[in-house]
């Protein structure tokens, strides 16, 4: 398990939209690009071995902005195809604020970060005292009837409810800001209210209509 000292004031950011990671879920990615190789294989040469995932926006600067808060994954896994491509899984560790870019030399981006009010996420599993989950199985079943999604229901069930919460909001199809509102759930109660609150709208076609029962 990391401690706050074990954690860098430096890492390396990998923006990619929609793509969320949150502490104690698993990320696999693709990577393919060069800069991505080379941000990769300078990865490894590190004790930490994380990289930070940041969700992009347009912001008032241009494209390629990036939100303020993302989380961080170490390399707990990879490998290497035949044509010099890696397939890697990022284990999340704790989430971060952006502090500054570093500019540089390097082909992939840098980022000095602040780990400070993310220390529960180095802490142990948590758990949602209020979470009715019979309900919220009912809402979860008609959310994924309504996108044609399949899923294992009697895993899901058994599932704790840290690691069901958080894989939902990893793996439905919500937009990349949807996700950031995800990640900056400040507890798994908040994230799951929130995700219920995707999951309402969604069902009511983006209006505020009440939903049909």
């Amino acid at each position: 398990m990391f401690s706050a000292a074990d954690l860098p004031d430096t890492i390396p950011i990998f923006p990619l939209p929609g793509a969320l990671l949150l502490p104690r879920t698993r990320l696999p990615l693709h990577l393919f690009e060069p800069r991505y190789l080379q941000m990769f294989e300078d990865t490894l040469k590190t004790q930490s071995r994380l990289i930070g995932m940041v969700q992009p926006h347009d912001g008032p600067g241009g494209k390629g902005q990036l939100h303020s808060i993302g989380c961080a994954g170490r390399v707990t896994q990879f490998s290497e195809t035949e044509d010099g491509r890696y397939m890697i899984t990022l284990s999340g560790i704790s989430r971060f604020r952006l502090q500054e870019e570093i500019t540089g030399f390097s082909p992939y981006r840098k980022a000095r970060v602040s780990w400070s009010g993310f220390e529960r996420d180095l802490g142990f599993v948590e758990k949602d005292e209020h979470f009715d989950r019979d309900r919220f199985m009912t809402l979860l079943e008609k959310f994924f009837i309504e996108h044609d999604l399949k899923t294992d229901w009697d895993s899901l069930k058994e599932a704790e409810d840290e690691l069901l919460i958080n894989s939902l909001s990893m793996l439905c199809p919500f937009d990349p800001e949807e996700k950031q509102a995800l990640m900056e759930a400040p507890s798994l109660s908040t994230r799951r209210e929130t995700l219920v609150t995707l999951i309402e709208f969604a069902l009511r076609g983006g209006n505020s209509e009440d939903i049909l029962q």
